[in-house]
């Protein structure tokens, strides 16, 4: 039969009140920084709507060019968090996809894909 050794970690165990006052995380050194470390925008710029910067006050559906750079390369429409185009755009930018998709003057899906 196997003998039951104590180590130093069977000593009396801390208890959990659930109360949420622990704080947990307090006595580690540099805790303060944790915050400013893990800011999830931390360095970024912040994006700015290629349509407002030009100027453009309309999204034409025959304007291919401009249309593709929008779309991946499955032929799927970015989303605004990557393409960094505004809400009142992106409304202007799905539609004129859709007309163009319509008169054929887009694919639906890219050609690799099929």
């Amino acid at each position: 039969m196997a003998e039951i050794i104590d180590s130093p970690l069977d000593g009396p165990r801390p208890t959990h009140t659930g109360d949420g006052d622990d704080n947990i995380g307090a006595s580690t050194p540099g805790a303060e920084n944790l915050a400013r470390i893990a800011a999830p925008n931390a360095g970024q710029q912040k994006l700015v709507c290629p349509f407002v910067r030009a100027g453009i006050e309309y999204i034409d559906y025959k304007d291919t060019e401009t249309l593709k750079r929008f779309l991946n390369d499955q032929g799927k429409l970015l989303p605004r968090r990557l393409s960094g185009v505004s809400a009142k755009f992106q409304r202007q930018l799905t539609t004129a996809v859709k007309r163009a998709r319509h008169v054929a003057l887009l694919p639906y899906v890219a050609d690799n894909v099929k």
